[in-house]
């Protein structure tokens, strides 16, 4: 296997499974879908990540490496654990993962293909991918209106207790101890308003990777997705191009609301990005948008 790992990251209902999945369409990666979310599934796959994640939003420095790093380098290599999946996970839809993950990563070592990690629960840790893990990394980066009005329409919320509880990210980041105000807080729309505005702090401070907005990505995908493309190290080829279009620009399938698919659990499919630009603060108030907006700017 040649070439670095890709990651693509950043805050969940920020464009991460799309992105992942059009680099993919070329053909010359392995997608692997959020080793690191807590919940199963799509995560606690130890066939996938032979490591036990704790929090959301999990925190990997050099400091605790020691637990992660073995771990993720088997990921990356497409080393996949049959046994340690097969003790953790035996229900009929986890043996259809296990048969189809196994298979993934095998035929990928055999033919040199790399990782791709769709990980928005990384974000907060791109900068040891890229360092220790010599990751090519991708942060989307979604407008925070936008973003906000996603989860809101979702019912999502965020409990910062998950980041506050890390003691060497709040070491590491100290300014997300303005969080401790909020926890417990019922204010969804300033509780992912200020998600937003630490996560974009801390990105914007992380040296190695490659931070794009999802707007302009989806305004220009054939552009935008090649300039990803040599970004990753990744061959733009006719067969990636006509993919990418197809799945771009052409008309959106299975309605326009979250879901889940497949048995990598993604919530992408296929879309037309441009007109998926349309209404962005749809389910926010004017005040909202203006919250946020002032919140986050």
């Amino acid at each position: 296997m040649t070439g670095a790992p890709v990651l693509v990251t950043g805050l969940p209902r920020s464009g991460t499974s799309w992105a992942g999945k059009m680099l993919a369409a070329g053909g010359d990666l392995v997608y692997v879908n959020e080793p690191l979310n807590p919940q199963h599934p799509p995560g606690r796959c130890p066939g996938v990540l032979r490591a036990s994640v704790t929090h959301r939003f999990q925190y990997i420095c050099d400091d605790n490496a020691a637990d992660w790093l073995p771990a993720f380098r088997d990921t990356v290599a497409l080393r996949y654990r049959w046994l340690s999946e097969l003790r953790a996970n035996r229900s009929p839809y986890d043996l259809a993962r296990l048969l189809r993950y196994g298979a993934a990563f095998s035929f990928g070592r055999l033919t040199r293909r790399r990782a791709l990690l769709d990980d928005p629960f990384a974000v907060l840790s791109a900068g040891w991918f890229a360092a220790a893990l010599g990751c090519r990394v991708i942060a989307l980066l979604r407008d925070p209106v936008s973003f906000v009005a996603s989860w809101q329409r979702l019912g999502w919320t965020v409990y910062f207790h998950e980041l506050l509880e890390q003691p060497l990210l709040v070491r590491d980041h100290p300014e997300l101890l303005e969080l401790r105000a909020l926890v417990g807080s019922q204010d969804r729309v300033m509780k992912a308003a200020l998600l937003w505005r630490a996560t974009r702090t801390v990105l914007t401070r992380t040296p190695g990777i490659l931070l794009t907005s999802y707007e302009s990505l989806a305004a220009d995908p054939l552009g935008g997705f090649r300039r990803l493309y040599d970004y990753a190290g990744l061959a733009w080829t006719p067969a990636a191009e006509r993919r990418i279009a197809r799945a771009c620009t052409g008309p959106s399938r299975g309605g326009t609301g979250f879901a889940w698919s497949g048995l990598s659990r993604t919530a992408f499919r296929p879309m037309d990005s441009r007109r998926a630009l349309d209404d962005a603060a749809r389910g926010l108030s004017s005040s909202d948008v203006a919250r946020v907006r002032d919140l986050t700017a």
